[in-house]
C-alpha cells in the first residue's frame, strides 16, 4: 500500500513514518508539509492510503479533500479529537490522536486491508459476471441477415482486418469488433486464443496432432484445422491436462 503522510510538523511526520516502517505492506512515496503541497504529489503519485493531518495552516485537511478530484483512503492524524465526528462523516477510515498509539495504528490499517480486501473481490466477481458463458448467446448481423447464436455453437472466431469472422453452423458472417475484445468477454473454460488470429471453441475439437516446432495442429468438427504455437501449445495443454 502505498501511502503519502500529510502534516505540517516535520517531527510528527517523522514520528509517524517510523512507526510505520514496522509494516511491510506499507510504502511511505511521499510527505507534504501542506495542502497546496500535498495536492500536487496526490494527483501525481496517486497514493493508496492518505495520513492526513487536519489542523495545518492556511488550509484544512478537509480543504485538502475538497479540492481532490478523487480521494484515496483517509486517516487522519490530529491532536484535536473535536474534529473526530466530522472526520467519520466524510468516510475517513479512522481518526488517530496524537500521540499515535502504535496499537491504533496497526487497527487502522487492518481496516484499510479489509476494505481493500472485500472490493478487489467483488470486482473480480464483477468482471467474472461480465463473462458470457457457453449457454448466453449473442446477436449476429450481417448485411441483410441476422442471427441469435448460442455460443455453444460458435466453434470458431477468426480475426479479418477490423472484423471478426464467427463460424457457426455453415454461416461465416463478419462482426465489427476486435478478437482482443472477444477474447475478454468470453469464458476461457470454453474457449482458447489459439494464435493472434484464431479464437476456438474447446468442445468441438475433435482431433490434435504434434505440428512444427513444438507447436500443435487442431482439427474441428466442421473441418477447420487451427494451429497452435509452441507458447500457446503450453498453455493449451496445462488447460486440457494433455
Amino acid at each position: 500500500m502505498k501511502a503519502i503522510l500529510v502534516d505540517d510538523e516535520r517531527l510528527a511526520r517523522r514520528e509517524l513514518r517510523s512507526l510505520l516502517e514496522k509494516f511491510d505492506d506499507v510504502e511511505i512515496i511521499d510527505e507534504a508539509g501542506n495542502a497546496d503541497e500535498a495536492l500536487e504529489k496526490i494527483q501525481d503519485q496517486k497514493p493508496d492510503i492518505l495520513f492526513l493531518d487536519i489542523q495545518m495552516p492556511e488550509k484544512t485537511g478537509f480543504d485538502l479533500l475538497e479540492m481532490l478530484p478523487s480521494v484515496p483512503k483517509v486517516i487522519f492524524t490530529t491532536a484535536y479529537d473535536e474534529y473526530a465526528l466530522k472526520a467519520f462523516e466524510i468516510n475517513a477510515f479512522d481518526y488517530l490522536l496524537k500521540p499515535i498509539d502504535p496499537k491504533r495504528l496497526a487497527d487502522a490499517l487492518q481496516k484499510v486491508r479489509e476494505f481493500t480486501e472485500v472490493k478487489e473481490k467483488k470486482e473480480e466477481q464483477e468482471k467474472v459476471s461480465e463473462k458470457l458463458s457457453g449457454d448466453d448467446q449473442v446477436f449476429v448481423k450481417d448485411g441483410e441477415k441476422c442471427w441469435f447464436v448460442k455460443l455453444t455453437d460458435i466453434r470458431l472466431f477468426e480475426s479479418d482486418g477490423n472484423y471478426v469472422k464467427v463460424y457457426f453452423d455453415n454461416f461465416r458472417p463478419l462482426i465489427h469488433r476486435s478478437l482482443n475484445a472477444l477474447d475478454e468477454r468470453l469464458d476461457d473454460k470454453v474457449f482458447f486464443r489459439a494464435s493472434r488470429k484464431f479464437i476456438i471453441n474447446l468442445q468441438w475439437i475433435e482431433k490434435i496432432e504434434p505440428w512444427f516446432n513444438g507447436g500443435l495442429m487442431v482439427s474441428l468438427k466442421g473441418g477447420q484445422k487451427i494451429e497452435i504455437s509452441r507458447r500457446q501449445a503450453a498453455k493449451f495443454k496445462e488447460k486440457l491436462s494433455l
